[in-house]
């Protein structure tokens, strides 16, 4: 049986739908929430390698959907 090394990073999301790793044991920075997703570091960039599909900010995909839907 091995043992599970202990979640020192966790996943964050700001408000433009960004994310980003921050450790554990700390307070998140102003403008950011936790994921929910917590692991080591290289576990996290994975997770966020999976979820984080569309790199653009979430103003401007609005603003795009906008332009395109007045179009």
């Amino acid at each position: 049986m091995s043992e599970q090394a202990p979640a020192t990073h966790r996943v964050v999301l700001n408000d433009e739908e960004q994310y980003s790793t921050w450790w554990t044991d700390r307070d998140l920075p102003a403008g950011w929430v936790a994921e929910g997703f917590t692991g080591s570091q290289e576990e996290c960039l994975a997770h966020i390698d999976t979820v984080w599909t569309d790199m653009r900010p979430a103003s401007l995909r609005r603003r795009m959907a906008e332009q395109a839907s007045a179009a």
